[in-house]
């Protein structure tokens, strides 16, 4: 994992990724307010060498709360924001494949997780409907660090869809928790697929 997140912070588009972001003097007086918890690839490093992460999905965590933070603070679409949305594409390829080399479970601790069933896809079709625009939107930004493959974007209606089916069964059991816990229902999962407009969703089976 060392090695891994080393490879990430030499590259030369993690320069805005390596060190804490400084936002008093870029004047982003906002920052602390909206991103609660910061983290940057120099920290993962420091931890990593230092032994406090207990396994490497720990570490995972962390790499991935840095292209978290970036999509959230930076709009949709601009530079910051696609390039964090890259880089966690390709850390997800690049992990993915070090798990499987050292024989450990994909994205996310815990051993086996089971697919999810095509009633756990309707389901959690079905809560997208029930959660406001905002809880949608961080369900968006997870699957965007956790997994993008289950987005398709339509810049042309300013949408993005949500294709449950590509949605890892981690991720997706994730998702899944963080949307019972808006109260949207208590038996969702996985399928269908959502849609989330500036004011608008719909999902679909």
């Amino acid at each position: 994992m060392a090695k891994l997140v080393s490879t990430f912070y030499a590259k030369a588009d993690a320069e805005p990724f390596r060190d804490p972001v400084d936002w008093q003097s870029l004047g982003l007086f906002d920052y602390p307010q909206v991103i609660k918890k910061p983290m940057d690839l120099g920290l993962v490093k420091q931890r990593i060498n230092e032994g406090k992460y207990k396994t490497i999905h720990d570490a995972a965590d962390d790499v991935r709360l840095i292209w978290k933070n970036c999509m959230t603070y930076n709009a949709d679409g601009s530079d910051f924001y696609n390039l964090a949305q890259t880089m966690a594409k390709k850390f997800e390829e690049k992990f993915e494949k070090l798990c499987a080399q050292n024989d450990v479970g994909g994205y996310g601790a815990g051993g086996v997780i089971e697919e999810p069933t095509i009633d756990d896809k309707r389901s959690f079709a079905k809560c997208l409907y029930k959660i406001s625009k905002e809880e949608l939107g961080k369900v968006i930004t997870d699957l965007e660090v956790k997994c993008p493959k289950a987005l398709i974007k339509n810049s042309a209606e300013d949408e993005v869809e949500i294709n449950v089916d590509n949605i890892s069964p981690v991720a997706f059991k994730e998702v899944v928790e963080y949307v019972n816990s808006c109260g949207a229902g208590s038996s969702a999962s996985s399928g269908g697929g959502g849609r989330k407009k500036k004011s608008a969703k719909r999902a679909r089976t």
